[in-house]
């Protein structure tokens, strides 16, 4: 029986994207593209849906755990630079895709839609890369 966790995603962290949770960031760190676009337009929900994921999280951080591969990319590192460096592509240098890095470099972020698709896809991109496919 394997008892090690696989511990892909933080708790901490998410809270602290909850911060900005009726924008959906907690929500596409955890891998839930599709609220994560809803609470985005709709501002959590109007902002009830975002009070309630303060006691959600927890579980949205235990089923990112089991749906993601561990791996020699960190997918909160990934998630901090694509938040905070997106628009430069550092999120892509740390992934090892330099040609994406540098078209995000001189064309900020691809004119912004290149964030937005990483918003929606990143963490299954890591999980890729963890999985050696």
């Amino acid at each position: 029986m394997n008892t090690q966790t696989n511990n892909t995603h933080s708790v901490v962290i998410g809270y602290v994207l909850w911060i900005f949770g009726f924008m959906g960031a907690h929500r596409f760190y955890y891998g839930k593209q599709l609220t994560g676009a809803l609470w985005f337009f709709t501002l959590g929900l109007f902002f009830v849906g975002w009070i309630v994921d303060l006691f959600l999280i927890p579980g949205m951080d235990r089923a990112a755990d089991r749906r993601y591969q561990a791996g020699a990319k960190d997918y909160t590192v990934s998630w901090l630079l694509l938040t905070f460096l997106g628009i430069f592509g550092i999120h892509r240098f740390y992934l090892g895709k330099w040609i994406t890095g540098i078209l995000y470099l001189c064309t900020g972020g691809l004119f912004l839609m290149g964030l937005l698709y990483d918003l929606l896809t990143l963490n299954g991109q890591v999980d890729e890369i963890n999985r050696g496919a």
